[in-house]
């Protein structure tokens, strides 16, 4: 249901119920005397419920609207909904029981059989808000845990479901297309890698290109920097104009085990832009090589 609609669905019975309520004062319901406390008191409760969620609905209202980031929008609705239905279920508490402090004592009791017998679902929650406070993945990031990696698409109180990416199928960082779910509880004894993580858009990709010894290593050095450098500015022009040295491509050479050499461009790419990413630099720079046969001499042979 849209946030809208419920705001009025729950204001509307918020008002039916109070009229009720006062309602049931009148003498027309005198006949029925000896159910009137507990018709007062079922409505009186419904009401407080009511108002809970017509509450929690407003205050959905203002994080979608104040709020930017996804992921943060969607861990304080997740909390909004939580603290809603806490409430609500200690109306109902009060209501089966005479006074609230039996409701409470009670529902502490029932609370501690419950937690033996499902200590696993109780260790994922707390996890739940371990991930809320500590804020390890939002939703949209890309996460790897044990062997699971992919994109997280919905954390809820238990467990956490992210869309694979490469997987038993791919060798590259596209999605796979099956959800993975893991109970949150895992989070509190495995290492957990965020390729996007709130403090670098970026991460570090390479590509290796393996070149001839007598190749003019100034000459392919240039040419990967330039396919690197404009692919950068095509792909991301709102940060293309900032100067920031740590964000520059870098080209360096290392020994191949076959007796070549590799000239490796190093580059930054958005987590889920890496296979994309490495697609258009080499469909930039091998035209670039190729062009010189002179300065360049790619392997050839068995040994390429």
């Amino acid at each position: 249901m849209k946030t809208k609609g419920g705001i009025t669905m729950y204001g509307v019975m918020a008002l039916l119920l109070i009229a009720i309520h006062y309602l049931l004062d009148l003498s027309v319901f005198d006949p029925w005397d000896q159910y009137l406390p507990f018709a007062k008191k079922l409505t009186i409760s419904l009401f407080l419920i009511a108002i809970i969620y017509l509450i929690s609905k407003i205050i959905a209202k203002i994080i979608d609207t104040q709020t930017n980031s996804e992921g943060d929008r969607y861990n304080l609705l997740r909390i909004v909904r939580f603290l809603a239905m806490v409430f609500s279920l200690i109306v109902v508490a009060s209501f089966l029981f005479q006074n609230l402090y039996a409701a409470v004592v009670s529902f502490g009791l029932i609370s501690l059989v419950i937690g033996f017998a499902l200590q696993a679902p109780i260790t994922s929650f707390i996890a739940w808000i371990y991930l809320i406070f500590r804020r390890s993945y939002l939703v949209g990031d890309r996460i790897q845990i044990k062997d699971f990696r992919g994109d997280v698409v919905e954390i809820s109180y238990l467990d956490t479901s992210i869309m694979e990416c490469s997987g038993d199928y791919l060798g590259n960082d596209r999605k796979s297309g099956r959800v993975i779910r893991f109970p949150n509880s895992l989070i509190l004894r495995e290492e957990i890698i965020n390729y996007t993580g709130p403090e670098a858009p970026f991460i570090w990709n390479e590509i290796a290109i393996q070149v001839a010894y007598t190749s003019d290593l100034k000459f392919v050095e240039e040419c990967l920097l330039q396919a690197a450098i404009r692919d950068f500015k095509e792909s991301y022009p709102q940060l293309a104009n900032q100067k920031y040295v740590k964000w520059d491509a870098a080209v360096h050479f290392r020994i191949s085990k076959y007796a070549w050499i590799e000239g490796v461009v190093a580059y930054p790419v958005e987590p889920k832009d890496t296979t994309a990413r490495r697609n258009r630099i080499l469909k930039y720079a091998l035209p670039l090589l190729n062009e010189a046969p002179d300065k360049v001499k790619f392997p050839e042979g068995a040994l390429r």
